[in-house]
């Protein structure tokens, strides 16, 4: 059984949902991500979205387009974020448990090879892979691999996404599947399209793999009102924006950005969690 299948699981016997935020590997370097990513799993992260930065992303949008210039700009590299992942599982300031996966460009994964990508991650704790800009008709091959490794390929469904080819995604896809809450990029949004839960609701009925919304969950009341129609949440921009200006903030005052950013982001997720607990108490009740 895989990190993701046994998690949502368990989660499904204690009525509670996923809360995963997304982070950006070395933005603004390496130490921060790990101290961001520990203070998240303290404030009841479930696991953990790992951007890999890339000079071209697909469907992001400014803010998380953004921080992958800074990391590039610092000096960024794949072997990075298998560092990263090792150093995680060893717990320098303290292990972490929640699984990670890594959100990464196809292109990434084709130029060092599929089955040497799954290896590499799975050797570094992680747990499975995003791959946003992965076509289904080319997912056999990836897809096979990741399932004889027990290592997740999770894939995105859109609301454009027709519905032959969102049960030829989820076909293809373990661990969960990625919905996109919205037509467009990555970003905080106020509000969330009236037929989301028409959509999600019906998709549910394709598959049984969990569902986790994420694009436009911008703080825990957007957060509240999806948490009763999905499994999980993924918070992308709302996260990755209070890491770039506790950084900065505390780059200017000369203070430790690496603890300003795993603050904020605790406390952010801490909010979360408190929403969507909540929310789905509320729903049952």
């Amino acid at each position: 059984m895989s990190d993701l299948k046994r998690l949502f699981a368990t989660l499904a016997q204690q009525n509670r949902k996923a809360l995963m935020p997304f982070v950006t590997a070395g933005d603004p370097d390496i130490a921060t991500t790990a101290a961001v990513i520990q203070a998240a799993q303290a404030a009841g992260a479930d696991l953990c979205e790992v951007g890999v930065p890339y000079s071209d992303p697909i469907a992001d949008g400014p803010v998380i387009q953004a921080s992958y210039q800074r990391a590039l700009d610092a000096g960024f590299r794949l072997q990075n974020v298998f560092d990263l992942g090792r150093d995680l599982q060893t717990g320098g300031t303290g292990a972490v448990m929640m699984p990670r996966v890594t959100m990464v460009s196809y292109s990434i994964i084709y130029r060092i090879g599929i089955a040497k990508y799954v290896e590499r991650a799975k050797a570094a704790g992680y747990s499975g892979a995003i791959v946003p800009d992965l076509l289904v008709e080319e997912a056999a091959p990836l897809s096979q691999i990741c399932r004889d490794a027990d290592f997740d390929l999770i894939q995105l469904v859109t609301p454009t996404t027709t519905r032959d080819r969102q049960r030829r995604i989820a076909d293809l896809t373990t661990g969960f599947l990625y919905y996109v809450s919205v037509t467009g990029i990555t970003g905080e949004r106020t509000a969330l399209p009236t037929n989301l839960v028409d959509n999600v609701s019906w998709l549910r009925e394709q598959t049984d793999l969990p569902i986790c919304i994420g694009f436009g969950i911008s703080g825990p009341e957007t957060a509240a009102q999806l948490a009763p129609i999905a499994d999980g949440l993924i918070v992308g921009s709302a996260v990755v924006r209070r890491i770039a200006e506790a950084t900065r903030n505390a780059q200017q005052t000369g203070g430790d950005s690496a603890a300003a950013a795993a603050e904020v982001v605790g406390k952010f997720c801490g909010e979360l969690r408190q929403a969507i607990d909540e929310a789905v108490v509320h729903a049952s009740a």
